[in-house]
């Protein structure tokens, strides 16, 4: 099957964020006629116009029919599809994340927002068990997939192979893990790669087998567990690089 080399990003923030990273082409952007007024849209109209992006006004069926979703929130663009990057290229990063069997959409989006956030810059997404970077995922994410070096090549137990060849320290998020993160929370590493794993299937066996460290959230509470992408924003904040102090003059 030949993959498009067409899409439709929908919401507003993606929308602003594909224009503003400019690592994807846009043909046509959608913009909802009922809402003209609407400061957020004449913010993005403006922003659109002014990089020569064609600007349609159509009635929310179009919305849908384009986005196929309810969430367009008034704005969808026709770009390229996601453009991937080479694994060569991130090797050397000092965070990088690894999404192993993380089969929610949602979750998946949830877990590059914060990825972006906290600083990991490049992700790695297994061929199988994970979600392409679908228009849906850069919903979630709030267009953080736009500033993200995403791959998608090989598999999980591949990756975490390669990153240790080339001097990454792995750890494995795992709810069985019996250290907290919190106690690697300053870990001074160069390299450090966190592996993730979903809430029906966890990190892969052999990954936890040959990791550097596997670590928990200890909980207080009384409820099972935590949801895939709260864990995982838990853990991309504490293992995340820190900011530089400011220096006052």
């Amino acid at each position: 099957m030949v993959r498009s080399t067409r899409e439709y990003v929908y919401g507003i923030n993606p929308a602003f964020e594909v224009v503003r990273a400019g690592r994807r082409k846009v043909y046509t952007a959608y913009l909802n006629a009922a809402t003209p007024d609407n400061p957020r849209l004449r913010k993005l109209s403006a922003i659109l116009e002014k990089r020569d992006i064609a600007v349609e006004w159509v009635g929310r069926q179009r919305l849908f029919e384009l986005s196929r979703s309810k969430e367009h929130q008034g704005a969808v663009l026709k770009t390229q599809v996601y453009p991937y990057a080479s694994l060569t290229d991130l090797m050397g990063r000092p965070r990088l994340v690894l999404l192993d069997n993380v089969e929610d959409p949602n979750n998946v989006g949830g877990i590059l927002r914060s990825a972006e956030v906290f600083g990991f810059d490049g992700v790695l997404l297994p061929v199988k068990g994970v979600p392409d970077i679908y228009p849906s995922v850069t919903k979630v994410s709030a267009g953080a997939t736009e500033h993200l070096d995403i791959v998608k090549e090989t598999s999980a137990n591949k990756y975490v192979k390669t990153a240790s060849a080339f001097g990454y320290v792995v750890i494995a998020l795992d709810a069985a893990g019996k250290m907290d993160v919190n106690e690697l929370s300053g870990l001074d590493v160069e390299k450090l790669l966190l592996v993730i794993g979903g809430e029906d299937r966890a990190v892969g066996q052999l990954i936890l087998n040959t990791a550097d460290h596997v670590v928990g959230i200890h909980q207080r509470g009384r409820i099972n567990s935590l949801n895939a992408s709260v864990a995982a924003g838990i853990a991309l904040f504490t293992l995340g690089r820190k900011p530089r102090a400011s220096v006052r003059p």
